[in-house]
């Protein structure tokens, strides 16, 4: 079964980036965006697995949908990503789908 993560991360060229990797992966399945009202109905009407967060969102906006992921898709791990390669970001993923 693919794990599915929704990767929200403003900079379009780094999002396109990160689900390719994602893609590269046949037990994830990656989608993006860099809106975070679409986010929250993406989080609201489906089950993710992860959550993904990358650059460009303020603080505010990273509590605001960590905030809604606790409230509105508990069983959705939050996971902060702002760079580091491709082995850090599976790393990542690995570590929050055990």
């Amino acid at each position: 079964m693919q794990a599915k993560i929704l990767v929200l991360c403003k900079h379009d060229g780094i999002r396109e980036t990160i689900l390719r990797l994602l893609g590269n992966n046949a037990d994830w399945q990656g989608i993006g965006t860099n809106n975070l009202f679409e986010a929250k109905q993406m989080l609201g009407s489906d089950n993710f697995d992860i959550a993904l967060l990358g650059n460009g969102f303020t603080e505010a906006e990273e509590s605001e949908v960590t905030e809604f992921v606790n409230q509105h898709s508990p069983g959705t791990k939050t996971v902060y990503h702002y760079g580091g390669g491709s082995g850090l970001l599976s790393a990542e993923i690995y570590q929050a789908l055990a």
